[in-house]
């Protein structure tokens, strides 16, 4: 349970919340990018306390955390742009 919080629920809460915080695309999915790897390499850090592997784990599944973080942040950023057509009565 633990490995799925921590590499699929918690990059997309970063995603979510950073465009959610930042209203820009560019920004938002920066701010994910960067902020995914820190939070998953605490995470790993307070679930292993030794640390004997934490920062090769993180180094491993940071694309696949990152990916997740980019895709939240978009799908997050198509859903506010979503614009309603206006249907003309009699065409």
């Amino acid at each position: 349970m633990q490995p799925l919080l921590v590499l699929v629920l918690l990059p997309l809460l970063i995603g979510v919340a950073a465009e959610l915080i930042f209203r820009d695309t560019t920004k938002a999915s920066l701010a994910a990018a960067l902020a995914c790897p820190l939070a998953v390499f605490l995470c790993l850090g307070y679930l292993e306390p030794e640390g004997r592997m934490s920062w090769l784990a993180t180094l491993l599944v940071s694309p696949f955390a990152i990916a997740f973080s980019l895709v939240a942040v978009l799908v997050c950023y198509g859903r506010v742009q979503i614009h309603k057509r206006n249907r003309r009565r009699g065409t």
